[in-house]
Formats: structure tokens, C-alpha cells, sequence
């Protein structure tokens, strides 16, 4: 209570405490032994006041003034840190009085009961054995975020146990979930998306799935694809078991020569050698098989013998389609391999060679793979006599699509001066990191057709970024160039846009001048 003498220049502030109503009771009790009037018992001193005097100036302040609120923001940075801390290391501090002042909202609040044994009235034992960690829960938040848990805690066959165990699923995977769960937050890292997919599809927790399987399409590559279409076809998610499908196909050979192709199952392997699209040469194929199969003697604990691979391979190896290798590669790889028999090798001999063709297990139709587009953004071309020419200098382009596609190589004008060859350095580059690059020749036959040259491995582009592609051509012929440039060209279902890039040197800009095509797979 503020009493302000308006004379003086004092202020004095009592503060009083309340008396517990026990206390008030015993009270009473000795005041009428006393004999004390029923009046005078009931005035009752305070437990206990405190006067406090403050010097104040003549103008009057109001309570606010005088007990100014203190920012949250300074006084409790330091006490949300530790919380926070707290549940990472799962250290079991007893927060401080008064705790949930410090979160102004229910879901700060929620979120310090992550990974904190304060109220914790389930545990749980993650991981397989000899690997486990103990976390707590709370049965009302697990049930709120999962159908699973709400069955598990308050279903009718719910069992009241204080400690389950979940084998099956990494502690990090299961944090993952809890601080979903808890704090509404999403935490992915690399190496343990996949298991925190397998645990939200256990718990049907379909939000942070869904998380998931974005992360996995976005980081998906040539390296990753076999395990991750592996991985998606046992969590039955179509939509990246598709993206899978793409980057394999378009980069079949990184993705075959990758260490994680040797990581895949049985069912998987086959799916692959059976894939009409896949956009790779035999002999790779058949290489990427051997290396599956020495890593499945592995697994199975056996020696990797010729014969035992072969048996780890089964009938899958007549999948690979060694019929329609180059001859070479045949003679000189497959054919000295010892994973064939002398009957097998002698067959296929013949089947190159002789007119009349023997019966064969394996399948002797080439693959389809992909057909490449070609996405040009000139109008017209024409030549002149004093362009277009080449003398070191680069030729560049920027260009950004609005899906992911593979780009295989670019198209180049040829010679306006009849027949020549040229030497090409293509480059492709994003934020001036080199993606891909290769040195080749090609022969151009005087007429304004585009000629193509190729990188080595079509190389991944995501969409709504710009790409720079590069070309710098040597030869002493002048050739074609391009005109009526256009900034924004429909190929199919890809929407392609192209600017002016600043690593032109040679005149090439959007509205004219070399590398009129991009050829990709999509």
C-alpha cells in the first residue's frame, strides 16, 4: 500500500503478508482463552510489515514509474539458454521457481519438457542393444502429436508401464521426433533423415514425413539414388521413389560406380537391371553388379569366391544384357570376368559373329535409355564475313529452369566457310563452382545446323537457380551465330529463362551469338 503525505517529501510503502489461515485460527484460539470480546478477536495484528522510506521528488510518480517492469529479453536469455541446454543434454536440473514466466507462450512452455525428466511419467530405452539411450516422455504430449502414442498411453489395450523399449528405432532418429513433438520444430541432419523417416512413419506422425521426405528429394544425387529408391519403396513413398528414378536413369553410370548401388537389396538390384531407361553402357552395368555381388558375400559372411558370387547374383544376372556390349568390351571385361561359364562365353562369341545366332538366357535387346531434348533459344542464325570468330575467347550464357533436369552437353553452331573442325572446352558452373567440364572435337559440315558436344556425366541442375554455361572454341573458320534471341523459351514441360552472363568475352549475349541449344534429359 503507497501512502504519499502530500506536505512532506516522504514516501512510505508497507508491505504486508498475508497470515495463513491456520495461523488466524490459533489465534483465535489463545485470544479467546484470554477472555478476549469476540470485537477484539478479530482484530488481529499482521504477521509481520516492512517500512521502507524512498526519496521522491516533488512531482508524483505513479506505481509504474517507481517499479519499472525489467525487459524479459535481458533478465531471461540466459535461464531460456540453459533450458534449452537442459533438454539437449538431458541432465534432469530442476528448473528454478517460477519457471514458465520466463516463456510468454504454451509452446516455449511445452518445449522445455523435451527431453526433461521434470513430470516425465513414461521412459523409453532407443536403440538396439548395447547402444541405447533412456529418454523421458509425457503420455498428454505424445498422445497429442501421435495417433500411436494416444493408442499406446490411453487406447483400450493401453499398458500402464514406466519404462518401454523401442529397438528398432536410433536415439537420434527418436529426439528428432520428440523435439517435433514437443516443440513443433524440425531438425534434420544428413545422416540420420532416413531413420527419422522410419520413425514417423512407426508413430504416424505425418507432418514431419512429409519433412522428411522433402529433405531427401532435395539432397538427392547420383551418390544416394539406389539406396534412397531402396529406402522409398520400403516406406511406400511413390513421389521419391519417382525422383529416385530420375536421377538413376539420367546419371546411370555415377549412380552404378557410387558406393551406395553396393548397399542396396536383392530386389532393388534387380529392379535396376531390369530398367528399360537406364541411360548407361553395358559393361558398366555389369561391372556394378560384380562390386554388388563382393559386397553381398560380405554381408552374407562368406568368401567372395567367382562361384559365390554368382550365386549371390542368382537369376539376376541374366539381366544384364551382355549381348549388346561393344565387342570389346565384351572380349576384354565380361568374357575374362570367370563369372561366366565356357558355354555361356562361347555362345555369346558366336552370337556376334555368326549368322545363325544361338539361343541365350540373357536378355539380348539394347536398352532404350533417354532421349535427349534440345531446347534452343535462337530464332535465326546467320553468318558474316567477319564473325563469328574464335580466338581463345569464351562464350557464355546464364540460364535457370523451373524443374530439375540433367544437362547432357550444348549444341554449337558449326562453320559458315564449309567443312572444319573445332576444339571445344564446355564448362558448366552455378555460383562460379564447376558442376561439370569436358575437352572435345566435333566436325561441323558447313551447313548452320547445331553440332552437339557432351560432358563426360549429364550434370544435375535444381530449379529457380541460374547456371552459367561456358564454351571456348578453337578454330580457324569462321561460323554461324544466332539472332532474335529469346529470353524465356517453353521445352516441353521445363520452362527455361536466360540472361546475359558476365563470363562472355566473345559477344555471346541473349539476343545473339554461340551455344543455341542445351541439351538435357528431363
Amino acid at each position: 500500500i503507497l501512502m504519499v503525505d502530500e506536505k512532506g517529501k516522504n514516501m512510505k510503502c508497507l508491505t504486508f503478508f498475508l497470515m495463513l489461515p491456520e495461523t488466524v485460527k490459533n489465534r483465535s484460539k489463545k485470544s479467546s482463552k484470554k477472555g478476549n470480546s469476540s470485537s477484539s478477536s478479530s482484530k488481529l495484528p499482521p504477521v509481520c510489515y516492512e517500512i521502507i522510506t524512498l526519496k521522491t521528488k516533488k512531482k508524483k510518480k505513479m506505481a509504474a514509474e517507481i517499479f519499472p517492469r525489467k525487459k524479459p529479453a535481458n533478465t531471461n536469455t540466459t535461464a531460456v539458454q540453459q533450458y534449452h541446454q537442459q533438454n539437449l543434454n538431458n541432465n534432469n536440473t530442476i528448473p528454478a521457481p517460477n519457471w514458465q514466466g520466463l516463456y510468454p507462450t504454451i509452446r516455449e512452455r511445452n518445449a522445455v519438457m523435451f527431453n526433461n525428466d521434470l513430470m516425465a511419467d513414461v521412459h523409453f530405452v532407443v536403440g538396439p542393444p548395447g547402444g541405447t539411450q533412456r529418454l523421458p516422455g509425457h503420455k498428454y504430449v505424445l498422445a497429442v502429436g501421435s495417433s500411436v502414442f494416444h493408442a499406446m498411453f490411453y487406447g483400450e489395450l493401453a499398458e500402464d508401464k514406466d519404462e518401454i523399449r523401442i529397438p528398432d528405432v536410433e536415439p537420434a532418429a527418436f529426439l528428432a521426433m520428440l523435439k517435433y513433438i514437443y516443440c513443433d520444430e524440425i531438425d534434420l541432419a544428413a545422416d540420420t533423415v532416413l531413420a527419422t523417416l522410419y520413425a514417423a512413419k512407426k508413430y504416424i506422425v505425418p507432418h514431419l514425413a512429409r519433412a522428411c521426405v522433402n529433405f531427401l528429394e532435395t539432397s538427392l544425387s547420383a551418390k544416394n539414388a539406389c539406396v534412397l529408391l531402396s529406402q522409398s519403396c520400403l516406406f511406400e513413398e511413390p513421389d521419391l521413389t519417382q525422383r529416385c528414378w530420375e536421377v538413376i536413369d539420367a546419371q546411370a553410370e555415377l549412380a552404378l560406380k557410387s558406393e551406395g548401388f553396393c548397399d542396396i537389396d536383392f530386389q532393388t538390384l534387380e529392379s535396376i537391371l531390369r530398367r528399360e531407361t537406364l541411360n548407361a553402357k553395358e559393361i558398366v552395368v555389369f561391372e556394378a553388379a560384380l562390386n554388388w555381388a563382393e559386397v553381398e558375400c560380405q554381408r552374407q559372411e562368406i568368401t567372395a569366391t567367382i562361384e559365390n558370387k554368382r550365386k549371390v547374383l542368382g537369376k539376376a544376372l541374366y539381366l544384364i544384357r551382355i549381348p549388346t556390349m561393344a565387342l570389346d568390351d565384351f572380349a576384354n571385361g565380361a568374357a575374362q570376368s570367370g563369372i561366366l561359364t565356357l558355354n555361356e562365353t562361347n555362345d555369346i562369341f558366336l552370337w556376334y559373329t555368326a549368322a545363325k545366332k544361338p539361343e541365350l538366357q540373357f536378355v539380348s535387346k539394347p536398352r532404350k535409355g533417354l532421349v535427349p531434348q534440345r531446347c534452343h533459344r535462337f530464332q535465326s542464325c546467320a553468318y558474316r564475313s567477319n564473325q563469328w570468330r574464335y580466338r581463345g575467347r569464351c562464350d557464355s550464357i546464364q540460364f535457370a529452369v523451373d524443374k530439375r533436369v540433367f544437362i547432357a552437353g550444348f549444341g554449337l553452331y558449326g562453320s559458315s566457310c564449309g567443312s572444319a573442325e573445332y576444339s571445344a572446352k564446355i564448362e558448366l558452373k552455378r555460383q562460379g563452382v564447376i558442376l561439370g567440364q569436358n575437352l572435345s572435337k566435333y566436325f561441323s559440315d558447313g551447313s548452320s545446323n547445331t553440332f552437339p558436344v557432351w560432358f563426360e556425366y549429364p550434370v544435375q541442375i535444381e530449379p529457380d537457380t541460374f547456371y552459367t554455361a561456358s564454351v571456348i572454341l578453337d578454330g580457324n573458320e569462321l561460323s554461324y551465330f544466332g539472332q532474335e534471341g529469346m529470353t524465356e523459351v517453353q521445352c516441353g514441360k521445363v520452362t527455361v529463362q536466360f540472361q546475359c552472363s558476365s563470363d562472355s568475352t566473345n559477344g555471346t549475349g541473349v539476343q545473339g551469338g554461340q551455344i543455341p541449344e542445351l541439351i538435357f534429359y528431363a
